[in-house]
């Protein structure tokens, strides 16, 4: 190729700077990017020297890899013009794709950057029923302000689903009541709810500001299965135990809202977190427990191996928003 000679290359390829470009018109081989770079740069520059100064290389080994990107293509990409190197129509028709190669390349490398720091991606956030109303509203807006590059997906969990979609990867983080107790899962607890009561409004209960505990003795229980501790169990028997209270247990649900339906049936009392509440339908009133301090922690949880950096900003949303409830 006129022009272009050099004696030595001193520069081994890489694995990490090879491509397959698709184009079959151009070519269909390994193509390197950085041979592709000097390419372009000589290109630009219309002459190696120059070309060479602005790659801070030396002009032979520059030389060399030209040479070598037209061994590949089969083609002279420059030749000698009056004003320094023309390309050839093989060398216009590879400027074109090889600048956008390198541009591609440059994208991906910035959009990998950009999930790596947390800018941008994904992230699939699950929660129980029962802290929707309490605090996606106040919690979506955070998250959409904090990353506003990521896209954002939501899917509601039950007491029987929550620890397989953290642990499929089905979501990324989940909103817990209570905390998930899994080896595999790592637990960040952020809040707590007390106990309240929800009865219908003609409850002869719902006339006290606070019911006692003994009051609830002999009465039919909606009760929540415990997620930990399979469907026999529920959150609220260390409760009642504590108070030597006996509640006969009318019916079991998954979900809060199932509970809450039974309870507007008539079918019995719920002992439900205070955020539930803000769910209610309307006939359901809530009273706190007297003497009861018994809460449930709000947790967000996520499997200990998740390399995702999207978790630590939700966290911290979410610690602000738990904190202003």
């Amino acid at each position: 190729m006129a022009g272009i000679d050099s004696e030595n290359d001193s520069f081994v390829n890489s694995p990490s700077n090879t491509i397959f470009v698709a184009n079959p018109y151009v070519f269909g081989m390994p193509m390197d990017l950085r041979r592709l770079r000097y390419f372009v740069a000589v290109a630009e520059a219309r002459s190696v020297g120059k070309a060479a100064e602005r790659l801070r290389m030396a002009q032979p080994p520059l030389s060399v890899q030209i040479r070598k990107l037209e061994a590949e293509v089969g083609a002279p990409l420059f030749r000698r013009g009056t004003r320094g190197m023309d390309l050839t129509e093989a060398g216009q028709a590879l400027l074109v794709r090889a600048s956008e190669a390198l541009a591609l390349a440059a994208d991906g490398i910035e959009a990998a950057r950009a999930v790596a720091s947390g800018k941008r991606g994904r992230l699939s956030v699950g929660y129980m029923f029962v802290l929707a109303n309490a605090i996606l509203p106040r919690l979506i807006p955070e998250l959409r302000r904090s990353v506003p590059g990521v896209d954002l997906d939501f899917a509601e969990l039950s007491a029987s689903t929550r620890e397989a979609r953290v642990l499929d990867r089905s979501v990324t983080v989940a909103l817990c009541m209570p905390a998930i107790n899994h080896p595999e899962i790592q637990v960040a607890r952020i809040g707590a709810q007390r106990f309240m009561l929800a009865m219908p409004t003609s409850s002869p209960l719902a006339r006290l500001s606070s019911v006692p505990m003994a009051r609830l003795h002999g009465r039919p229980l909606i009760a929540l299965p415990h997620p930990d501790h399979g469907p026999a169990s529920s959150a609220v028997v260390p409760l009642l135990r504590r108070h030597q209270v006996v509640m006969p247990i009318a019916s079991r649900v998954e979900t809060v809202h199932s509970a809450m339906s039974l309870v507007l049936a008539g079918e019995g009392l719920a002992i439900l977190p205070a955020c539930a509440q803000l769910g209610a339908p309307r006939g359901i009133v809530f009273r706190p427990l007297r003497d009861a301090t018994d809460s449930l922690d709000i947790a967000v949880c996520w499997r200990r191996d998740s390399q995702s950096p999207l978790i630590r900003t939700f966290l911290k949303c979410a610690e602000k928003v738990v904190a202003g409830l």
